[in-house]
């Protein structure tokens, strides 16, 4: 797994994301990403978290608020696990409080 980049952004907008955003883009192998999306779920401070193909287009986009609730992770975590299967090398975006 290799971090490529980290990016912190202040939102000034009336709705309930005001404050920072902070988004950091992880490349992983195949085998790696259902084990990183667990562990950034497991932090709690993540708001979104986007799986990528290699050329960059978005395969998944999971709503980790959402994802936090016990009966919605597991379906999930499979779905992860299906996408998993099918790249080769993926970059997963998040986005944290």
């Amino acid at each position: 797994m290799v971090k490529v980049k980290s990016t912190k952004t202040k939102t000034k907008s009336s709705s309930k994301s005001k404050g920072t955003s902070n988004k950091e883009q992880f490349k992983v192998a195949s085998h790696e990403i259902l084990k990183k999306v667990k562990e950034l779920i497991k932090e709690g401070n993540v708001r979104r978290i986007i799986i990528k193909n290699e050329k960059g287009k978005t395969l998944m986009e999971i709503p980790v608020t959402v994802a936090v609730i016990g009966v919605v992770v597991a379906p999930i975590l499979a779905a992860v696990g299906a996408l998993a299967a099918l790249v080769n090398q993926g970059t997963i975006e998040v986005d944290r409080k």
